[in-house]
């Protein structure tokens, strides 16, 4: 048997699968590893481009513990199994939602708070952020639960999967929201001279930079009283499914063969960038489709160095003549208090690079890892990076903080692999 990833660049064998259903059923797995000497890892859905789930000992597939345990009002408990998509689907039945959230909806709650996944905000954060108790399976097998104010609870919110199987998870929610939805075209050089002004006046901001041209798709989301007007559902395909899908992924393996053409291609869909409104329930803005397989670097920078960041990509770009299908995205968030969040302690901005699946250019990401890394960046734990543990003791305050707990909870590293040997130690 083996696991892969989504990105198909990640796979292990492992000695053996189970599907726990239930906590106790992962406290007898975690038993079981601790008794044979294996190691032990929870899977999510392989959203990861890392290696940060893979295991040679038992994995643990999620798809039996999912679903929602309990709701206390404002505070809803959800089994660390359950995909994101069927949790936005159960709080608005219950006329309930996240407050803010990534486009990707296909990650478990697990995985996507153990690798920091975000989406972008002015004053709310990534899912971590809205956390508020988790409940763990330790290494010696006990069930633990973690709660504001604790070492574990800042330290386990984006844990890795280093200090124990997270097995369910308390949100903060609240109540179902509209979103306005605007999607415009803007050059990025005019971008690059308003950002302050563009992240201060969107409670969300996302853009897209179209390489080899000057031209960005921008998205902007705001709460709105209604009512409700959600794009038809032909436009919705149109944009959803046909431009943003098969259209696109015709485009990339067009530039796949004949890779002179990339600069032309993206002239062409950047002509084709056109403004757009709507307003919908929140998580059918916050979220996208994603078809076309790709893989993907990210860095989160101090969001005062976010326009040199991008000035210094775009250069890079142009004096490599590199040929880059994939558009470059940008996200911000506020300061985080989880240890390992790539937010931690500051202001944050991302920048996304991408790269269409058959055709990898490491060079590219090693190009603009080089300049995240100057302007003092933390890679994302879910994607493509090089960075080791010397790098990011000095990245993150609480860095040698987490190590210490991890030693004292999982000193055999039961929970251990090759990719947190590099960026643990």
């Amino acid at each position: 048997m083996v696991f892969t990833n989504w990105a198909r660049n990640q796979s292990a064998a492992p000695a053996e699968e189970r599907t726990p259903a239930s906590t106790e059923e992962v406290v007898r797995a975690v038993r079981d590893a601790a008794a044979s000497g294996r190691r032990l890892r929870m899977v999510g859905t392989g959203h990861s481009f890392t290696g940060v789930a893979l295991t040679d000992g038992i994995l643990l597939r999620p798809d039996a513990l999912t679903g929602i345990r309990s709701i206390d009002g404002e505070r809803v408990t959800v089994l660390a199994g359950t995909p994101l998509k069927a949790l936005n689907e159960l709080l608005d039945e219950r006329g309930l939602a996240l407050a803010n959230m990534g486009d990707i909806t296909e990650q478990t709650v697990s995985g996507a708070i153990q690798t920091g996944t975000h989406g972008t905000g002015r004053d709310s954060g990534g899912l971590a952020d809205q956390v508020v108790e988790l409940e763990l399976v330790l290494a010696d097998g006990s069930v633990v639960t973690a709660s504001p104010g604790e070492d574990l609870f800042d330290a386990a919110r984006v844990g890795l999967g280093a200090l124990g199987v997270l097995t369910a998870v308390t949100f903060r929610v609240e109540p179902a929201f509209l979103l306005h939805n605007r999607r415009r075209r803007m050059t990025l050089s005019g971008i690059l001279d308003s950002l302050d002004a563009m992240t201060s006046a969107n409670e969300h901001l996302d853009f897209f930079w179209l390489p080899h041209t000057d031209a960005c798709l921008v998205k902007t989301n705001n709460r709105s009283p209604g009512p409700p007007s959600p794009p038809s559902a032909l436009k919705h395909w149109l944009d959803n499914t046909f431009l943003e899908n098969t259209v696109f992924g015709a485009a990339c393996a067009l530039g796949a063969r004949f890779p002179a053409l990339i600069p032309r291609v993206n002239a062409a869909s950047a002509a084709a960038l056109g403004d757009s409104e709507s307003v919908d329930t929140s998580y059918k803005i916050f979220t996208a489709r994603r078809d076309v397989r790709f893989l993907e670097m990210e860095y989160a920078v101090p969001r005062e160095r976010l326009g040199q960041a991008l000035r210094e990509t775009r250069d890079l770009v142009e004096r490599m003549d590199w040929k880059i299908t994939f558009p470059v995205e940008v996200r911000v968030t506020p300061p985080s208090d989880a240890w390992l969040s790539t937010a931690y302690g500051r202001r944050s901005a991302y920048v996304a690079c991408h790269i269409y699946r058959p055709t990898p250019n490491p060079a590219y990401f090693e190009g603009v890892e080089e300049i995240m890394t100057r302007l003092d960046g933390r890679p994302h734990w879910g994607k493509l990076h090089t960075r080791d543990a010397s790098y990011l003791a000095k990245a993150y305050p609480r860095f040698a903080d987490f190590v210490a707990l991890r030693d004292r909870l999982d000193p055999g590293r039961m929970f251990g692999n090759a990719y947190l040997e590099k960026v643990l130690g």
